[in-house]
């Protein structure tokens, strides 16, 4: 491989990484040589995955986390610490979820659940991250963003406020922590055939 893209030495967490985008990018940095470690809430999912990624050879780890939970986030930071040393190269914030309805019919739940899994968790997840990613010497954070971030795709309103969230949350960490040699982009994907999406899709033909 071209040792313009080796990811060797480099650590890197994934959230979400049991299944879809998730997945990839946790075997796309193992297989470029980082070192990865990646949360989801299914422990079972987890260990499966785990079991996949050894045979293959990756240097990869898990835990447990919802990353809804701030005292969960917390641990999380504190385990990857742990393992790389109080460095962090790489944080891909890449838990999402959507509820798609017409706007006027989301309850005050499910408002505070989109929010709490796509924003508040890579906003709060990036402040805990920038000690070990500044102690890295050249951190990176990638947003797992959306093309509804950017303009209307009919997926409904509150997704599309989270990922718009997300896309100007990068511009501002990418001006303040340059200083720090912490680079900040936002991804924004349009439809890619995930779990979830294929899951909402089959509910909607069942309906």
């Amino acid at each position: 491989m071209d040792k313009r893209w080796s990811l060797q030495g480099m650590t890197a967490l994934v959230t979400g990484g049991t299944k879809g985008i998730g997945e990839a990018v946790v075997e796309e940095l193992s297989m470029l040589g980082a070192r990865v470690h990646t949360c989801a809430r299914d422990e079972t999912q987890l260990q499966e995955r785990l079991r996949e990624w050894q045979a293959k050879g990756f240097q990869v780890s898990t835990s447990t986390c919802d990353v809804t939970s701030r005292e969960q986030r917390e641990k999380l930071m504190e385990t990857v610490s742990s393992l790389f040393q109080g460095k962090l190269n790489i944080l891909v914030n890449n838990v999402g979820t959507f509820i798609v309805k017409p706007t006027t019919e989301y309850t005050g739940e499910e408002y505070s659940l989109i929010m709490a899994t796509n924003l508040e968790s890579a906003f709060h997840l990036s402040q805990l991250s920038h000690p070990l990613l500044k102690a890295s010497g050249s951190g990176s954070i990638v947003l797992m963003s959306s093309i509804a971030g950017l303009v209307h795709a009919n997926v409904g309103s509150i997704y599309g406020i989270t990922k718009g969230a997300m896309n100007q949350l990068a511009r501002n960490l990418a001006c303040e922590w340059a200083r720090d040699s912490i680079r900040t982009n936002a991804v924004c994907p349009w439809y890619i055939a995930t779990p979830l999406v294929n899951d909402y899709c089959e509910n909607m033909l069942a309906s």
